[in-house]
């Protein structure tokens, strides 16, 4: 209930207004009186009511002096003056104090309630704001690791907005980086028949599994580290030694570690890594260059380290072999992994037409390059596919994709035969009928039906199912036609309009029987779903 306070030092007055304010239609409550403004100041300060009606002339202090202390001491809630005089210069002061109301005695009854209905309302708004404030504060809270870490995966990958490029930009956690060298480190799990047959949730414990050995080792010898998966069986380890650091010094803990990381997962987990070891940077900007480079020593595998593991260092020779070949796979890859599993096929397909329209500009290109880079490719949408429950297999035989690749030399060639997959991958049964995805969205537009009165988001649901709320923001969209605010205002207003026609309630209340508060902001909403003001139903 909303607290009243009523401040004024005729006590006729303090009587009558208590027996005029309908308390029980406002939902309000009388929280005590004052006969002067400095009683009233002990009374505000104690009671902390919501709303006060005061009187200007009283004795001891006035009510502009108790208004003007208790706004310094941050006194949040409304003043409504009802004062015998009109003076403009008093009139002045109460704006400054920010004042909702300067009225003259004496006020009628239907002015009075006007009056606080006012006030009361904008209580509401500003309550309802409060509210948002500390759930967004709340969910940035929630969030903020995870959003860091999508932060470093752009920074690592090389899909940072250029904007953000610079020392002012970087996440306080991140500020570190400009005094280091960077190292990125990248990690392939080789896909065996053991991983082929995991299912998703065991493959799931794998990574995390992966990403605590990895971490846990790599902490050993360099104490600021970063880890991320950038797709499918793909993630990159970042290092940053000191800068002070001597590279040979450097490249001995380099190969000792990824010899280390071969081993340790190897032992505890039995699965088989590729490791790559990138080029150092003095640049944090630089370090997409790194990871491309550490990716690019794994699949040329021309610079072994040791001949008993697939530990691969990236060298200048390289990119003279490779002339001007070094084209940011890495980025590209992470690109159509995302679009891949956003399901936005029209995304994939253009990722795809300029990534390839680059490759053709290219020298060197061979057969087995592009035969290479179709692999890859390959694996890429099956990892894609299998994160949101789908295989890939059941849409294509291995058998004909192994030959058909065989068959790839061309980077046209390629492009073709990625296009046509793409698009008959989008246009299956299987992905238009995902049934993880369709059984999500029906617990949704169910869950929306059975709770379109209760405060939610869509964040709220995709805990509840399990999605990435973005991912499930697409989803939704893809398969409903609509966004997800926009179905839930649709069910509210629908079920507003079924309550106004039974003529058994008030605006106010229908309003807030479909959960909203804000009355005016309904009869907006209202009026735009069906047309017409949500009064007109009840006449």
């Amino acid at each position: 209930m909303w607290k009243i306070a009523i401040i004024d030092d005729e006590r006729q007055v303090l009587q009558g207004m208590k027996r005029a304010i309908p308390w029980d239609e406002l939902d309000a409550d009388w929280v005590g009186e004052a006969l002067n403004g400095q009683d009233g100041l002990e009374l505000i300060r104690t009671v902390a009511p919501d709303i006060v009606i005061t009187d200007i002339y009283m004795p001891v202090m006035n009510g502009l002096d108790m208004i003007e202390q208790l706004r310094k001491e941050g006194f949040g809630g409304k003043f409504i003056i009802l004062s015998g005089y009109s003076d403009f210069e008093h009139a002045r002061q109460a704006l400054r104090c920010n004042v909702s109301d300067y009225l003259s005695k004496p006020i009628s009854v239907p002015t009075l309630k006007t009056i606080l209905g006012k006030a009361i309302g904008e209580l509401m708004e500003e309550e309802e704001k409060r509210i948002k404030q500390d759930e967004l504060q709340q969910k940035l809270m929630l969030y903020e690791p995870f959003i860091e870490k999508e932060w470093v995966k752009s920074a690592v990958a090389g899909t940072l907005d250029s904007s953000y490029r610079n020392e002012d930009r970087l996440p306080k956690p991140y500020r570190f980086w400009c005094e280091s060298k960077h190292v990125v480190i990248g990690i392939d799990l080789i896909r065996d028949v053991r991983t082929s047959d995991l299912s998703l949730p065991d493959w799931s414990l794998f990574r995390f599994a992966i990403s605590n050995i990895v971490c846990e080792v790599a902490r050993e010898t360099f104490p600021a580290i970063e880890y991320v998966e950038l797709h499918g069986t793909r993630a990159v380890l970042i290092l940053h030694p000191q800068a002070d650091s001597s590279q040979q010094e450097l490249e001995q803990k380099l190969s000792k570690l990824g010899i280390r990381l071969i081993d340790c997962i190897k032992s505890y987990l039995k699965l088989v890594i590729r490791v790559g070891i990138g080029g150092t940077k003095e640049a944090w900007t630089e370090m997409p260059d790194s990871t491309e480079e550490a990716f690019r020593a794994i699949d040329l595998r021309n610079r072994r380290v040791d001949s008993a593991y697939d530990l691969f260092v990236y060298s200048e020779e390289m990119r003279k072999d490779q002339g001007t070949l070094v084209m940011r796979p890495a980025k590209f890859y992470f690109e159509l992994a995302g679009a891949m599993k956003a399901s936005q096929e029209s995304q994939a397909q253009q990722l795809v037409a300029q990534y390839i329209d680059q490759l053709k500009e290219q020298k060197g290109i061979t057969p087995d390059y592009v035969q290479m880079l179709a692999g890859e490719l390959w694996g890429i949408f099956a990892y894609c596919l299998y994160e949101v429950g789908m295989v890939l297999d059941d849409i294509f035989p291995n058998d004909q994709i192994v030959k058909e690749m065989v068959g790839l030399t061309l980077p046209g060639q390629l492009r073709e035969w990625l296009t046509a997959k793409i698009s008959v991958i989008f246009n299956s049964r299987q992905w238009k009928g995902n049934s993880k995805h369709r059984q999500a969205v029906d617990f949704m537009t169910q869950y929306i039906h059975e709770h379109y009165a209760d405060d939610m988001t869509l964040a709220d649901l995709s805990d509840k199912v399990y999605i990435s709320r973005n991912h499930l923001s697409i989803i939704f969209k893809n398969m409903t036609g609509e966004t997800f605010n926009t179905y839930l205002t649709r069910v509210r207003i629908e079920k507003a309009r079924e309550l106004l026609l039974e003529r058994n309630m008030l605006v106010y209340e229908v309003a807030e029987r479909v959960g909203y508060k804000n009355v005016p902001y309904f009869s907006t909403l209202f009026k735009k779903f069906t047309g017409m003001n949500p009064t007109e139903l009840i006449k």
